[in-house]
Order: C-alpha cells, then sequence, then structure tokens
C-alpha cells in the first residue's frame, strides 16, 4: 500500500529526525516557508489555522527554504527564533531544505511529482493538503492565503472525515 508522505522521515529544525508517519490518521497541510518574502506574514495564518483546528487533527509542517530569490537565508537556530518571536509559530518547523532542483529533499521530489499535483515548486508558501491517509489532496499557489474560504473548506472537510 502506497503510504503517500507517512513513507518519509524528515529533519526537524532543531536536527532531530522526524518520521511523518507519527502525523498518520491527521490532516497536514505542508508549506515551503521562507523569512525574506512578500508572502512571509503568511505565518501568522498558518498559526491561526494550526490553533483553531490542532484539536480537530490539523497540523502544519513548515519546510523553510532558500530557493526562490535567497529569501531564507538564516541558519535552522535563526529562523526558529524568527518564526517564534515574530509570528509566535507552534506548528512543527522543519530542517531548512531545497523544494526543487537537484538538490530536492525526497518528500518534495515526491510531492511534485507523483502526489497527483505535479509540478515544481514555483515559489515560496506553495501548499499542499494531505488527508488522513497520507494523500495528496489539493495543492494552493502562494497566493492562497493559509485562512482563505477554499483552504478553509476543504480542511474542514477532511477534519470531518473521521479516519
Amino acid at each position: 500500500m502506497d503510504k503517500g508522505v507517512y513513507s518519509f522521515t524528515m529533519k526537524l529544525n532543531d536536527g532531530s529526525e522526524k518520521p511523518l508517519s507519527a502525523y498518520e490518521g491527521k490532516v497536514l497541510l505542508i508549506v515551503n516557508t521562507a523569512s525574506e518574502c512578500g508572502f512571509t506574514p503568511q505565518y501568522k495564518g498558518l498559526e491561526e489555522l494550526f490553533q483553531k483546528y490542532r484539536d480537530q487533527g490539523l497540523e502544519v509542517l513548515a519546510f523553510p527554504a532558500n530557493n526562490f530569490g535567497s529569501q531564507e537565508p538564516g541558519s535552522d537556530p535563526e529562523i526558529r527564533k524568527f518564526c517564534t518571536l515574530k509570528y509566535h509559530v507552534s506548528f512543527p518547523l522543519f530542517a531548512k531544505t531545497s523544494v526543487k532542483g537537484s538538490g530536492i529533499n525526497p518528500l518534495y521530489r515526491y510531492l511534485t511529482s507523483q502526489s497527483g499535483f505535479d509540478g515544481d515548486i514555483t515559489w515560496n508558501f506553495n501548499k499542499f493538503l494531505v488527508d488522513r491517509s497520507g494523500k495528496v489532496v489539493a495543492r494552493y499557489d502562494s497566493k492562497v492565503e493559509p485562512t482563505a474560504p477554499e483552504l478553509v473548506k476543504e480542511v474542514r472537510k477532511l477534519l470531518d472525515q473521521k479516519g
């Protein structure tokens, strides 16, 4: 059986390994982030979404990446400090990674080539919505805010589907 995103183990911002299977049964919003981007204020909306729906099974997973305009120049500790102090982020921050090109991390290779929502990441804050079984069910462009009605509606629908 295809375990989808659950088959990957990724490095967290603190350097520890996190198997994504730990999120099995949850609804995931996977986002590539950056600290110096015009879309960086979306951290606020991501945190709002996480706070509102985490008790119902939503997890927001942030993957900082420096692939676009060098807008994530910091180290993992600097990124964590920025996200915590400026946006009070409490959802999981993963280690800085590459989301496109020859050094693309395996999760993003999967997301952009085998998820059914294929195509290169176009900019910071692309979002993949994953159902409770680990299957990608939607993809949103950077311009779609985390609190946009169409995204929230889809999150709520997935949360209502019990495993």
